[in-house]
């Protein structure tokens, strides 16, 4: 029976492993890249050269004129992309799990990881960036190994056990990112979009932030829908706890549940409306579906957008 190498082992995290599995899996499955073809703004047509591709054709034009013309853009360079993961101590929910079961932070971030090894494999820059009450990390957008294992070591770090009561605000870090991406970049930001600052109004002017800059801007939507959306709870006392701010009560949920879910069903369904309002893709991720479940779809979506 041969003996593991454990040295070979630990050249390679558990998470890179995983992302790597589920690459091979579902993702290389779509056989066609769900990013390829992204650019940036429409610049100019020049003739079509005889033997090139004919993917950027413009045809209309082609019924105007009886010419051939092909789009140019103002970059054709490969893929930036910018994963943004809230990293706040409400993203921590649940805390107590049951057999099988994950957090938001787990679906986030191993999400985050498959996302990083498909670009990796496309060759296209990818950059991290998490924020809590402040942006606490902002790497370069590079593609090389080096860059990955370094993405991965800090995805793996927030897999261990949260700081309590750290706070979100999420309009300042998502504006200080905005500012801080300097070339035009698909933007993939996993957050359950909770801010505990006096701006939390502001939230849908931080993401028209980005858009503005010129970025495509996709917000996965991180939630419990059974308890956060949903407020499935026994009926029975409870003490809740503010897992950012440390506020306890003490209440009996199906007092509250008529009011609280019409108030949390509001709150996501005007996010969604503004999101579609800006052209922001808006994506809603159920952590009790898995990450699979969320991540395919939306690939297969992508994929049919080229």
């Amino acid at each position: 029976m041969p003996i593991i190498n454990r040295k070979e082992l630990q050249a390679y995290s558990h998470l890179e492993l995983l992302a790597k599995q589920v690459v091979e899996g579902f993702i290389t499955g779509l056989h066609k890249s769900p990013f390829h073809g992204f650019s940036v703004e429409f610049a100019e047509h020049r003739l079509y050269n005889t033997g090139e591709s004919t993917r950027h054709l413009d045809w209309k034009l082609f019924a105007k004129t009886d010419k051939l013309f092909v789009k140019r853009y103002e970059e054709e360079t490969n893929l930036r992309c910018r994963v943004i993961l809230d990293i706040s101590s409400s993203m921590y929910f649940p805390e107590e799990l049951e057999k099988g079961q994950h957090n938001k932070m787990f679906f986030s971030v191993y999400a985050a990881a498959a996302l990083v090894e498909l670009l990796k494999k496309q060759r296209d820059a990818y950059g991290l960036s998490l924020f809590s009450q402040e942006v606490e990390l902002h790497t370069e957008a590079k593609s090389n190994s080096a860059h990955q294992r370094l993405i991965f070591a800090e995805l793996e770090k927030l897999l261990e056990k949260e700081i309590p009561n750290k706070r979100t605000s999420a309009v300042e870090a998502l504006h200080s990112i905005s500012d801080r991406i300097h070339k035009r970049s698909l933007v993939v930001i996993f957050s359950d979009m909770l801010d505990n600052s006096e701006r939390e109004d502001d939230l849908i002017s931080a993401l028209q932030h980005l858009k503005h800059n010129k970025h495509e801007v996709i917000l996965f939507h991180v939630v419990d829908n059974s308890k956060e959306l949903n407020f499935e709870f026994e009926n029975r006392p409870y003490k809740f706890v503010d897992m950012e701010s440390g506020e306890e009560v003490k209440l009996n949920p199906n007092e509250v549940k008529e009011y609280y879910v019409q108030q949390m069903q509001d709150k996501k369904a005007e996010l969604k409306l503004k999101c579609g309002q800006y052209g922001i893709e808006f994506i809603e991720a159920d952590i009790s579906k898995g990450f699979n479940q969320i991540l395919l779809p939306f690939l297969v979506k992508r994929k049919k957008m080229f």
